[in-house]
């Protein structure tokens, strides 16, 4: 195995999906302690906020999942890691916050969206400078 393998990555990666293995527990334990049986997701104000805030998370999953390598593959490994950290503390943030009440949800929401914004602009920038670098021989960093 040679050390150029993105190790990082796949680290957030397992350590997101793990989180998104939690979160699907806690909507399990809700259902148990509200009685509601699959497929329904209605119910107590409680569970529907446990059910809404995973699919969520469960919406924006793909989306993280991709800037995050692509941003580590083409910018920086390192820190594409890190911001997917912030990424996995916002998504608990937001988590923990809506069940609670709605409106304690925006604090996990923006650090969640600033995370993916700042992949998206890594990952922009990355894509940019390799296209450049390979098709044109031009190097801007």
């Amino acid at each position: 195995m040679g050390s150029d393998l993105p190790v990082l990555l796949a680290a957030m990666s397992i350590l997101s999906a793990l989180h998104m293995g939690f979160q699907a527990r806690l909507v399990g334990w809700s259902r148990m302690k509200h009685k509601i049986l699959p497929p329904s997701v209605t119910g107590p104000a409680e569970f529907e906020r446990t059910f809404r805030t995973h699919q969520n998370g469960v919406e924006l999953y793909p989306i993280f999942l991709v800037v995050l390598w692509t941003s580590g593959i083409f910018c920086n490994e390192v820190l594409a890691a890190l911001v997917g950290l912030l990424y996995i503390v916002g998504r608990e943030m937001y988590f923990t916050g809506y069940i609670n009440e709605t409106k304690k949800r925006l604090p996990g929401f923006y650090l969640v969206l600033c995370a993916i914004l700042i992949l998206c602009r890594m990952a922009s920038v990355g894509i940019i400078q390799s296209f450049l670098d390979k098709y044109h021989d031009i190097k801007l960093f």
